[in-house]
């Protein structure tokens, strides 16, 4: 059994690599290969397709997040690992050798896991609206052991305007901290500082070189602290990144079609989706669409296949094509071109929007939202504006931190789809590795056996 690192390098792919000396390096004495992507090619899906060698129809991560129907809401990022629904690769291998242990350090649905160690964001929410930095981790006295160590993880440079490469450091160093600490035998590390900046500037390699200098740096530590130890290490990404100049608002177009309903609150808008004919779930450039009357199926259908901008509608054939016909899945799921991706917007004047819309709240927006990565270019002092606000905030007085635009053109870089060029696929690099292309599921099979070679 071979202790093993898996470095999961968010969003990098093969033309990325001349602009990363060491990891180039590495590769140059390893083998890597071009991954199919996951579909949808998100977070949470490809990890979980990685983990248990399963498509979405089985293990039911349909995406960042989805419809939940029982409770009529959209819910995106949660954190249970009991919304898995298929044995994940630590799980089998705990099974085949009780002295087998894993470490997951940030990816997804790690809390409450069958993991020995796990470490994931989760701060804390105080009755007078603050939001303080925090992780939950087990066993719950790691948490304070890694915090005392390296202090509190810098969640506000994890996602947000203010993200930099100090919340992966702060991953790494936390993953070396468990490591010298447990020695776990599979350790899953997640670094998420290039999918931000690419999803920012796109391939601006100009604007994009010092994070990608830093994230070679940051490799270089984490490669040669493992492999110092004999662990094998595994360079792996979850998609690749592609430029985009478009956007579409799906819940728009809906909403214009008389499908959309609205609520309004204190003179702001709210979706509400138990109550609307359809509306999207938008994450990224694939959007689950969900229908309460079947007989609006191919009404809806027909109205998405004629907007600009949209490749393909699936419907029940072409979701069960994919892998991703689950209950959990939209009746219809619209895939954008590769240029373009879609806004969870539904509100038709921006005075309506509701008041979360300009902030960074991830858990009340029924979509996905990458402006959260910008200032506003409106607010004309952006930094005099977050510091009053934040002051507020220390005084214990409720106030928003609305500085997030209210339209999505600033985005460079998405992902979903599977790009036409392989360039942009992600990869999966390791020293055993016999194959030039694998299928996203196959991940799974090459981790268990660079773990067990035999």
């Amino acid at each position: 059994m071979n202790r093993t690192a898996v470095l999961n390098v968010v969003g990098l792919s093969s033309n990325l690599l001349a602009m990363m000396p060491f990891l180039s390096q590495w590769l140059d004495n390893n083998k890597y290969a071009k991954v199919q992507p996951a579909f949808p090619a998100v977070t949470t899906t490809a990890q979980y397709t990685y983990l248990t060698g399963c498509a979405p129809k089985e293990h039911g991560i349909v995406g960042n997040g989805w419809y939940f129907r029982e409770e009529c809401e959209v819910k995106f990022w949660r954190q249970s690992a009991n919304l898995v629904q298929q044995t994940t690769l630590w799980e089998r291998l705990k099974e085949e050798d009780p002295s087998f242990t894993c470490a997951n350090m940030f990816w997804w649905y790690n809390m409450y896991s069958s993991a020995d160690f796990s470490v994931t964001p989760r701060p804390i929410y105080t009755a007078d609206g603050r939001k303080i930095p925090d992780v939950y981790a087990n066993p719950l006295s790691l948490r304070d052991r890694l915090q005392k160590k390296l202090g509190r993880f810098p969640l506000f440079e994890f996602w947000g305007p203010n993200t930099s490469i100090n919340s992966s450091q702060w991953i790494a160093k936390a993953a070396m901290l468990v490591d010298e600490w447990h020695a776990p035998t599979l350790n899953l590390i997640y670094l998420p500082h290039l999918d931000y900046c690419l999803q920012k500037y796109g391939h601006d390699y100009q604007k994009i070189a010092q994070d990608l200098k830093e994230l070679d740096e940051l490799l270089h530590s984490l490669i040669t602290y493992f492999e110092s130890l004999s662990v094998e290490v595994v360079v792996l990404s979850e998609y690749g990144i592609t430029n985009v100049d478009t956007t579409i608002a799906l819940n728009r177009l809906l909403r214009t079609h008389g499908f959309i309903t609205v609520k309004e609150e204190l003179g702001k808008e709210l979706l509400d989706p138990g109550a609307s004919r359809a509306f999207a779930v938008a994450d990224h450039q694939v959007a689950h669409v969900y229908v309460k009357d079947a007989k609006d199926i191919p009404i809806v259908r027909e109205l998405l296949k004629a907007q600009e901008g949209i490749a393909e509608v699936l419907d029940a054939d072409g979701k069960k094509s994919l892998g991703v016909d689950h209950d959990r899945a939209g009746e219809l799921i619209a895939i954008a071109k590769e240029n373009v991706w879609f806004t969870y917007y539904y509100w038709l004047n921006d005075a309506k929007a509701p008041d979360f819309a300009p902030t960074v709240d991830i858990h009340r927006k029924p979509g996905y939202d990458p402006a959260e990565l910008f200032i506003d270019p409106e607010i004309k002092y952006p930094k005099a504006k977050v510091i009053g606000k934040l002051l507020l905030k220390k005084m214990g007085f409720r106030t928003l931190l609305d500085v997030i635009p209210l339209e999505g053109s600033f985005v460079k870089g998405s992902h979903g789809v599977r790009p036409q060029s392989k360039d942009y696929w992600p990869i999966y690099a390791s020293s055993n590795l016999e194959t030039e292309e694998v299928a996203a599921s196959d991940v799974y099979h090459l981790l268990y056996k660079t773990i067990y070679p035999n």
